[in-house]
C-alpha cells in the first residue's frame, strides 16, 4: 500500500474546492433528514444525556453516543459528514489524526463553538493551555482555519516531516446549535493504522489502536465499523477488534464504503454483498451500504449527492438488496432506531452508574475530613479529633466499654496482647496483679523458711501462669532467681551481718540498724521489679494510644500529632514515673519504720509458733504425780520447764534468729506497702490517669500556637486539589441527577 492510500482523504482524490452548500448561518445546512435521527420521544431521553454531556459527567460517567471507527482510506469522515450533513474541512493529504467529537444540540440561538480535552497524561501546564483553547465562529467556512489552529495547539506538525508528532490523544469538541439540530454526538476517531511507514511511527500505530479500543470498549457506545469495499475486508484490522471487544455484535452496525469501485457482476462483488447481507462476520445490528462521493461529485450538495447514491442502488445486483440496508435516508433510519432502543436500554443503567457514582465520591469526601484551608477550620478540625480521642481515653480509663471502638473480646489471646488491648483498663488491671504476683515470688534475695519449720513456700509457685519455670521467668523480669535457706543458714548469715554492725548494746540484744541492713539486702529485686513493670505499662499505654491515634485521625495526621504532641506526653509520664519510683525507692533505704500493727502482730504470732512448738516437744517428758484416796483419784500435772537443750548459750545467735523474725515480719509489711505505693502511686498517677489530659485534650489543642496548628492540621496541596477535583464532581453529579429528576417530570 502507497502512502497516498495510508493517508486519509475525502473520496480518496483532491478535494480543495469548498463545497458550494457551506453557509455563513449554520442553520441554513441544517436540513429536514437529520430529523429523522429523532422521534419526539427519543429526544426527550437525548435532553437527558445531552444535560449530562453539558455538565461534564462525560469525563466521569461513560455517555451514550456513536462513533465512527475504521481503517485509514475507510471513508470514516465522509460517513460522518453525510449522517450529520455537516461540511468537514478538506485538503489534500488530510487524515484524522485525533478524535473529533461532534455535539449536535438543539437551541434557539445559531452557534459553532470548539474546545479541547487535553490528554490526561500530559503534564499540567500543557493541559492547562489546551483547556485555554475556546472558540467560536459563525460559519463552517471558517473551520479549516479552526481545526488547524487545534492542531499546532496539540503539537501536531506535518505528516512525515521531521520528528513532529503525527497523532494526539486529545480531543477536539465542535458544538453545533440550531433550532432544527438533534441532540446527539458523533465522534470521529483516527484510522487504524497496519504497519508503520515514513510517515508513521510504531508509536503512532500503538496510540491510534489503543485510542480506538479506549472508545468502542464503552458499553454504551454504539460502533459504527465502517470498511471500505476497494481493500479486502479480512485484512481491515477494525472487524478484529469489534469481533474481540463486542464479541456478541449487540452494538455494532457495519458499514460497507465505496462499493462503485467493486467491478460489477464479479465475485469479489457477491463476496462483499453477502457480507453486507451479514453470511460472512455476523453482526446483530447488522450491515449497511453507502457510497461515496465519488471523482467529479465532489461539488454536489448533500441533496444532489443522496440522488446520485439511489441511483446507483437501484442498479445491478444492488437493486435486490433490502432498501433499508443501503443508502444514507436508510441509515438514518437505522441509526434513529438503534439509539432509541439503545437508550431505552441504558438510561437506567446510566441513572445507577450516576447514583453509585455519587456515593462514591461522597465517601471519598468523608475521608478527606472537614475542609481546613484557614486556622480557624484547622483549629476546629483537630478540637473534633481531640474530642474523640478523649472521650475514648476516659472510657479507657475507667473501664467503660460501651463505644463501638472497644469492639468485641478476643477469648483466644491474652488480656495484654494487641487484639485485647483496647480494653485498657483490664490490661493495666491485669499487669497490675501479674506485678503483685511476681514481688511475692521474686521480690526476695532469700527464700527462708518459718521458725516451725512449717509453711515452706511450695514447689507449685516456681512454674507461672505459662508453664515457664522460674530461672526463665526471672531472665525475663531482668531479676535474679531467689535464692533458698535453711532456717539455719538464714541465721548464719543475720549472725554474721550481726557481727559486721555490731554497736553498744548489751549481749543478747541486736542494733535496730540491724533490721535495715537485712531488709535492704532481702528486698534487693524491688528496683528491677519495679522499673520492668513500668516500662511494660508504659508500653502498653504507647501502644494503646496508638490505636487510639489511628482510629480518630487519618495517617498524615496522626504523625504529624505525634510528632508534636504524643511523643513528648508519653515520655514525660514515663519520667515522671520513674521519679516518683526513685523517691519510694530512697524511702525505702531509710532506717525501718512503720505505724502497721501488722508488723508487731506478725512478731508475735512467730514467737508463739516457735514457743509452741518447743512445748510440744517436751510434751511426751512431762510426768503426772499422783495423789490416791479410798474415795478419791487426783491428778495435778507438775509445771513444764524447758529443756536445758533449748536454751541458746551463743547470745549472737539469739540476737540472730530474734532480729530475722522481725527483718521478716518488716518485710512483708514493707512488701504490702510497696506494691500498693508503685500501682497507685507511679503506675495510675503518671501513667494511666494522666492519659486524657496529657494526650490531645480540648485543654492541650487550645495551647498550640498558629504555626503549629496549620504544620499539623493544614492539608496538603495534593488534598486540596484532590477536595477541588472532588467538589467538582460532585457538582456535576448532582447536576445530573437534577437532569435526571426534571426529565421525569419532577420525580426522585
Amino acid at each position: 500500500m502507497t502512502s497516498e492510500d495510508i493517508i486519509e482523504k475525502e473520496a480518496d482524490t483532491d478535494v480543495s474546492a469548498t463545497p458550494p452548500q457551506i453557509s455563513v448561518n449554520p442553520e441554513i445546512v441544517t436540513t429536514s433528514s437529520l430529523e429523522s435521527l429523532q422521534s419526539d420521544g427519543q429526544r426527550k431521553i437525548m435532553d437527558i444525556v445531552d444535560k449530562l454531556r453539558r455538565t461534564g459527567l462525560n469525563g466521569v460517567v461513560q455517555l451514550p453516543q456513536l462513533v465512527v471507527c475504521g481503517d485509514q482510506s475507510s471513508g470514516k469522515s465522509s460517513v460522518l459528514e453525510a449522517i450529520t450533513e455537516i461540511p468537514f474541512p478538506r485538503k489534500e493529504n488530510l487524515c484524522t489524526r485525533f478524535a473529533t467529537e461532534i455535539v449536535l444540540r438543539r437551541d434557539h440561538t445559531p452557534s459553532i463553538s470548539t474546545k479541547i480535552t487535553p490528554d490526561k497524561t500530559r503534564p499540567a501546564p500543557e493541559q492547562a493551555k489546551l483547556r485555554e483553547f475556546s472558540k467560536s465562529i459563525n460559519d463552517f467556512s471558517e473551520l479549516p482555519a479552526l481545526m488547524d489552529e487545534a492542531t499546532s495547539l496539540m503539537g501536531l506538525g506535518e505528516v512525515g516531516q521531521g520528528n513532529s508528532r503525527a497523532f494526539s490523544r486529545d480531543v477536539l469538541s465542535i458544538e453545533i446549535c440550531g433550532p432544527g439540530r438533534p441532540q446527539l454526538t458523533l465522534v470521529d476517531l483516527p484510522g487504524l493504522i497496519h504497519s508503520e511507514n515514513k510517515s508513521q511511527s510504531k508509536e503512532d500505530v500503538r496510540l491510534i489502536r489503543s485510542l480506538v479500543e479506549e472508545y468502542i470498549s464503552n458499553e454504551r457506545t454504539i460502533i459504527l465499523a465502517v470498511v471500505s469495499a476497494k481493500n479486502d475486508y479480512a485484512n481491515q484490522i477494525i472487524l478484529d477488534y469489534c469481533r474481540r471487544i463486542d464479541d456478541k455484535g449487540s452494538r455494532t452496525l457495519g458499514i460497507i464504503t465505496k462499493p462503485d469501485f467493486l467491478r460489477p457482476g464479479s465475485d469479489n462483488e457477491k463476496d462483499w454483498i453477502d457480507l453486507a447481507q451479514n453470511k460472512d462476520i455476523y453482526f446483530e445490528l447488522g450491515w449497511h451500504i453507502l457510497k461515496n462521493r465519488a471523482d467529479g461529485e465532489l461539488g454536489m450538495t448533500f441533496q444532489e449527492r443522496n440522488s446520485s447514491e439511489r441511483m446507483f442502488f437501484n442498479d445491478g445486483r444492488y437493486r435486490h438488496l433490502p432498501r433499508d440496508m443501503v443508502g444514507i435516508e436508510m441509515l438514518r433510519t437505522r441509526l434513529s432506531q438503534l439509539l432509541n432502543n439503545h437508550l431505552k436500554k441504558e438510561i437506567p443503567h446510566l441513572k445507577k452508574e450516576l447514583d453509585i457514582k455519587l456515593k462514591d465520591t461522597m465517601d471519598e469526601f468523608g475521608r478527606l475530613g472537614d475542609k481546613r484551608t484557614t486556622i480557624s477550620e484547622q483549629k476546629m478540625f483537630l478540637m473534633g479529633i481531640s474530642t474523640t480521642i478523649n472521650d475514648i481515653l476516659k472510657s479507657a480509663v475507667k473501664g467503660h466499654y460501651e463505644n463501638p471502638f472497644f469492639g468485641s473480646v478476643e477469648m483466644n489471646a491474652a488480656v495484654d496482647s494487641t487484639e485485647n488491648i483496647r480494653r485498657f483498663r483490664a490490661v493495666i488491671q491485669h499487669l497490675n496483679l501479674q506485678f503483685a504476683k511476681q514481688m511475692s515470688r521474686y521480690g526476695k534475695k532469700f527464700v527462708i523458711p518459718p521458725p516451725n519449720g512449717k509453711g515452706e513456700e511450695s514447689n507449685s509457685e516456681d512454674e507461672d501462669e505459662d508453664g515457664k519455670n522460674q530461672e526463665e521467668q526471672n531472665v525475663d523480669l531482668g531479676v535474679l532467681h531467689p535464692q533458698k535457706l535453711t532456717r539455719s543458714a538464714a541465721i548464719l548469715w543475720v549472725q554474721r551481718v550481726l557481727e559486721r554492725s555490731r554497736g553498744c548494746e548489751l549481749p543478747g540484744n541486736f542494733n535496730p540498724l540491724l533490721i535495715s541492713q537485712l531488709f535492704w539486702e532481702q528486698s534487693e529485686p524491688w528496683n528491677g521489679l519495679a522499673t520492668a513493670h513500668i516500662n511494660k505499662v508504659a508500653d502498653a499505654c504507647k501502644n494503646f494510644v496508638e490505636i487510639v491515634l489511628q482510629h480518630a485521625a487519618a495517617p498524615e495526621i496522626k504523625s504529624r500529632l505525634v510528632g508534636l504532641r504524643v511523643d513528648a506526653a508519653l515520655e514525660s509520664s514515663l519520667q515522671a514515673s520513674r521519679g516518683e519510683l526513685a523517691k519510694i525507692i530512697a524511702d525505702k533505704a531509710r532506717p525501718p519504720m512503720t505505724y502497721n500493727h501488722y508488723y508487731t502482730t506478725t512478731v508475735q504470732k512467730q514467737r508463739q509458733n516457735k514457743y509452741a512448738s518447743a512445748l510440744a516437744a517436751v510434751t511426751d517428758t512431762l510426768t503426772m504425780v499422783g495423789k490416791h484416796s479410798v474415795n478419791e483419784r487426783e491428778q495435778t500435772p507438775i509445771e513444764p520447764q524447758m529443756p536445758k537443750g533449748r536454751i541458746v548459750q551463743d547470745m549472737d545467735k539469739f540476737s540472730a534468729e530474734e532480729a530475722l523474725d522481725s527483718q521478716t515480719a518488716y518485710y512483708k509489711d514493707e512488701l504490702k506497702y510497696f506494691i500498693a505505693a508503685v500501682t497507685k502511686q507511679v503506675i495510675e498517677r503518671h501513667l494511666v490517669d494522666t492519659l486524657p489530659s496529657a494526650i490531645l485534650s480540648p485543654l492541650v489543642i487550645t495551647g498550640l500556637t498558629d504555626e503549629e496548628v496549620e504544620y499539623v492540621a493544614a492539608e496538603a496541596p495534593e488534598v486540596t486539589r484532590q477536595r477541588n477535583f472532588l467538589q467538582g464532581r460532585k457538582e456535576m453529579l448532582e447536576k445530573g441527577q437534577e437532569a435526571f429528576r426534571l426529565a421525569m417530570g419532577g420525580r426522585g
